[in-house]
């Protein structure tokens, strides 16, 4: 758990007319079947470990009154089977939405930042043995590195397929001694360019593998004529926003979620 309050204000900031562009482009890089819409938010309800997959976000302000409004959505959630999990950007509405969710009792956790790059710069060649793959064999390979169960990985899959065709997404796998050791994907629209699912084998972190992947989708990218890169990572995942940082991401905004009272929450992805 933390505090929303402790944030640095430049990172909760709804004014940042490039961040709301970036929000958008990642709701829509990977959008589950599993979702509706419903007075201004969108209700995803995908059966996996992606909290963004399976969680409220609150994208219009509506019509409905605010309680009745979270009353509903708990509802809907039950019968979904699924926590209601609502996830909080600068840019959810009504504004007094996180406010709302503590006094009901619905926890603050997993903050995530938001991290950019603008490209344009030379990125070295590919230094490791890399191969594009399709939407179930990374789906395969990404589970099989983070030890997901069969049905997470089908819905993963599911995830990745459902995406708009025009978005353009390029999937990486990184072989060593005839293994993937790690995978990587970029999902483009316009002129942004967001990475997921970079994910790398216990046994060969820390050996700049995963560097090396992200420099291949950026480097990728920017041939696709990418203007900025984004990322998601966890704010505790000290090493791997390290990895980031050396690249030349910076924070832009933060979110987190809050998780409904009472009620166990699945792992995170």
């Amino acid at each position: 758990m933390f505090d929303p309050a402790l944030l640095p204000p430049e990172l909760a900031s709804a004014g940042d007319a490039l961040a709301a562009h970036i929000e958008e482009a990642g709701l829509n890089a990977a959008q589950p079947s599993e979702q509706l819409l419903y007075d201004g938010w969108l209700l995803r309800h995908c059966p996996g470990k992606a909290r963004r997959a399976r969680s409220v976000n609150a994208i219009a302000d509506g019509r409905i009154e605010l309680q009745a409004k979270i009353d509903r959505c708990r509802h809907f959630y039950a019968q979904a089977r699924l926590p209601c999990l609502f996830r909080i950007t600068p840019f959810s509405r009504p504004a007094g939405l996180d406010q709302a969710l503590a006094q009901r009792g619905f926890a603050a956790e997993d903050e995530t930042r938001v991290m950019t790059l603008a490209l344009g710069g030379a990125l070295r060649p590919a230094d490791r043995q890399l191969r594009e793959v399709g939407i179930d064999e990374f789906a395969q390979r990404a589970g099989e590195l983070r030890g997901s169960s069969a049905q997470q990985v089908a819905a993963h899959a599911a995830r990745l397929a459902a995406s708009s065709p025009l978005l353009k997404a390029r999937r990486l796998a990184l072989v060593e001694g005839g293994r993937v050791i790690a995978v990587g994907q970029s999902v483009q629209e316009f002129d942004l360019v967001g990475l997921y699912d970079i994910v790398t084998a216990e046994g060969a972190r820390n050996r700049g593998v995963a560097a090396s992947l992200t420099t291949q989708l950026l480097r990728r990218a920017s041939e696709d004529r990418a203007a900025v890169a984004y990322l998601q990572v966890s704010a505790d995942n000290i090493a791997a926003r390290h990895v980031y940082r050396k690249l030349g991401f910076v924070d832009r905004y933060a979110y987190w979620y809050r998780t409904e009272p009472g009620v166990p929450q699945p792992l995170a992805a």
